[in-house]
């Protein structure tokens, strides 16, 4: 139900709409929809909340921490422009009322005065609410979209990589997460949608597609597998297919698929095979969380932590070129001293190249929060220092073996050409949450770099989580 709680304001120009997009990619790809059918309605964007007509947060409330960034944003925006729409996750949180009340929405119990609140993937919910507050100046039917991939709209990524979301939700219950409360269970695109969407974006010049999801590795599982159709063609509606078809789409290209929250079932074997032949990058990033099978039970975690150091040896021997990255949560509730130093001991073993760590934070509404043995925040920190120490580690002893090696490297940033070097990633790194690659001027004078094309690169040191290497 959108209601608008002030009066319309009739722009004197071309209506101006402030947007700020917060949260993950799968947040981002939400932002990107409603920003193409602004921009198809006429509606001019911006990033800023000064001289635009009303403002859209789109929020994040997965952790205590986003969503504090979530509401101070909207308090902001509030301060500063007034008329303010909320969508997002933090959109779908509810908390307890006064004596009552019973559940209400924690956006409007905390800024009452915004215009409308709506949750995640509500592209249509949130234009409702603009065109309550902000009349439309054009017929989208009859408008053009400037700066978009055609049929995949707008992005808010640079223009050499993009996300590519190919479902909403999850089937999962994991304790620690609230995500299927706010995003619902899965429910997988339709294959053609998506493969459409991909060709869009590589021949708009895309150079790198990120497949995001809540768990990729399930996709098609809440439509029993189906086959769709895609250029005339039946397409069934399975992770393995959809990569074929993606690493199809982006040969003539010369672009990267990239796979992102990929949840170790045996049935990823088959995408590893297809990383060994080229067809996608040899990267996969897997959410283990944790190691010890009895810390796994509370989470209530899919699949079989027991036989992860297996599948890893399998991948590993399937292709051993693949980079793996992964998250962790150290301090869950109950983990004793031994389970932990199980974690440290995996982290060893299983030489996880790429690796993030989360202290265990209660977030309301979580069902972890109920499981006994809460551990202090003070050694919840001190595990994830210890965990990231022994992760570093081996991050860093992974890199040092790529010394002088040749990669191929896609240029993020080339100010001057690249005359003094610039700054790229090669395919163990995916945008933003893992390393670069700093690239030093190159040897011949005649050589330039462009951002978003490729070049390739003698590695020659290291800098932390990063590479040198010098462009030839």
């Amino acid at each position: 139900m959108i209601e608008a709680i002030s009066p319309v304001r009739k722009p004197t120009a071309i209506p101006k709409v402030g947007f700020v997009s917060l949260g993950c990619p799968k947040a981002l790809t939400d932002s990107e929809l409603i920003l193409t059918q602004l921009s198809a309605e006429g509606y001019q964007t911006s990033k800023t909340f000064e001289g635009a007509d009303l403002v859209i947060v789109n929020t994040c409330g997965f952790i205590d921490d986003a969503v504090k960034e979530s509401l101070d944003t909207i308090g902001e925006a509030l301060a500063e422009n007034g008329r303010v729409i909320v969508t997002g996750c933090l959109g779908a949180k509810k908390v307890s009322g006064a004596a009552g009340e019973g559940d209400v929405n924690l956006v409007r119990q905390m800024h009452p005065s915004v215009l409308a609140v709506t949750g995640p993937h509500a592209t249509q919910e949130v234009m409702d609410a603009v065109h309550l507050n902000l009349p439309k100046p054009h017929d989208p039917f009859l408008d053009l979209v400037p700066n978009s991939f055609g049929i995949a709209g707008i992005k808010l990524t640079p223009r050499h990589y993009a996300y590519l979301k190919i479902s909403e939700g999850c089937n999962h219950r994991c304790t620690f997460c609230i995500i299927p409360s706010m995003r619902g269970d899965l429910v997988s695109r339709p294959i053609g949608d998506v493969l459409g969407e991909a060709r869009a974006l590589f021949a708009g010049g895309v150079k790198e597609l990120l497949v995001i999801s809540q768990d990729t590795s399930a996709y098609g599982v809440d439509v029993k597998y189906r086959t769709g159709f895609w250029d005339g063609k039946p397409v069934k509606t399975r992770m393995l297919e959809l990569v074929q078809a993606l690493g199809e789409i982006a040969e003539p290209y010369g672009a990267w698929v990239r796979l992102h929250y990929v949840y170790p079932y045996p049935s990823v074997d088959e995408v590893i095979s297809l990383m060994a032949t080229g067809r996608v990058l040899p990267y996969l990033d897997v959410p283990f969380q944790h190691s010890h099978p009895d810390v796994l039970k509370r989470m209530k975690r899919p699949a079989s932590g027991e036989k992860n150091l297996e599948r890893l040896a399998r991948w590993r021997e399937m292709c051993p070129e693949i980079v793996v990255r992964s998250t962790f949560i150290a301090g869950f509730p109950g983990e004793t001293e031994a389970e932990f130093e199980h974690l440290l001991e995996f982290m060893r073993e299983a030489q996880i190249d790429r690796a993030g760590c989360f202290a265990y934070s209660p977030v309301d509404g979580a069902a972890a929060n109920d499981i006994p043995g809460m551990l202090p925040l003070a050694l919840r920190e001190e595990r994830r220092a210890r965990f990231m120490a022994v992760a570093e580690a081996v991050s860093a002893a992974k890199l040092q073996k790529r010394v002088g090696a040749t990669m191929q490297v896609l240029v993020d940033s080339a100010p001057g050409m690249g005359k003094k070097g610039g700054i790229g990633r090669t395919y163990a790194d995916a945008p933003e949450i893992d390393g670069t690659v700093k690239l030093l001027p190159p040897e011949k004078i005649s050589k330039t770099l462009k951002v978003g094309e490729f070049t390739k690169a003698r590695i020659v040191g290291t800098q932390g989580h990063d590479l040198v290497a010098v462009p030839f």
